[in-house]
């Protein structure tokens, strides 16, 4: 029975995403984004759920890849363009930019579950840190509808933009460093991921003592860790 109770809790991780696309495509941000959280919150339990019972499976393997394409590809790529659409009242080939999001997670995940070279660390942005920092986005816009996050949301530039670097950083070479920890890391390793723990703390208590919505800090730690990892990746440490 044991065997089973992964790929449970990884079907919770696909029911999350379908019903945060439900209220993507209902105008509703705030509850898309809390899904998408429980999403990732069942993508992290189902993996520490089969180590743990030592229950991996292939089919376990495949049903987390798909979960994951809805969850953090098809639902961020929802959000975010019915933010563009929203922003900008009305029509626009910039609204169907961010579909290319969901496209390059499709590819990235398909990648990722042949490329051997991906146990201990990521080439590429991960899903879950894309779709948090989009979910997160639309969120704070939704929230903060007088922000300057607002407004460049409402521009014919901002949105594509984000939507073809996302794409590519998706699909791309660039190692980023996992938050998973293992007794042998090195030294390095274990010092970038400090680095990220205080912009965690720095990000959570600015938006605190500013009284921000919440969503910001999300979208801060998301931003610097991929900053931090093109950083690193440009003086190959």
């Amino acid at each position: 029975m044991k065997k089973f109770i992964p790929d449970m809790i990884t079907s919770m991780n696909l029911l999350c995403g379908v019903i945060g696309v439900v209220f993507a495509f209902r105008g509703r941000p705030d509850l898309a984004f809390v899904f998408m959280l429980a999403a990732a919150a069942a993508d992290f339990l189902d993996g520490l759920s089969a180590r743990l019972l030592d229950a991996y499976s292939d089919m376990g393997k495949e049903l987390d890849s798909l979960s994951d394409l809805v969850s953090f590809g098809v639902l961020p790529a929802v959000m975010l363009l019915n933010t563009s659409r929203t922003c900008m009242f009305g029509e626009s080939w910039v609204n169907w930019t961010p579909l290319l999001i969901a496209l390059a997670s499709g590819l990235r995940l398909a990648k990722f579950n042949v490329d051997t070279r991906q146990t201990s660390s990521f080439l590429g942005l991960p899903t879950p840190a894309c779709a948090m920092l989009v979910g997160s986005l639309c969120f704070f816009v939704a929230a903060e509808p007088a922000s300057f996050l607002a407004t460049w949301c409402a521009g014919p530039v901002f949105v594509p933009v984000l939507s073809c670097c996302l794409a590519a950083l998706l699909v791309s070479e660039v190692p980023m460093f996992s938050l998973k920890f293992h007794s042998d890391d090195p030294r390095i390793l274990k010092n970038k991921r400090i680095a990220l723990a205080l912009v965690v703390v720095a990000a959570i208590l600015v938006v605190v003592f500013c009284r921000l919505n919440w969503s910001l800090a999300v979208l801060l730690i998301l931003t610097a860790y991929i900053v931090k990892n093109l950083l690193y990746a440009a003086v190959k440490l």
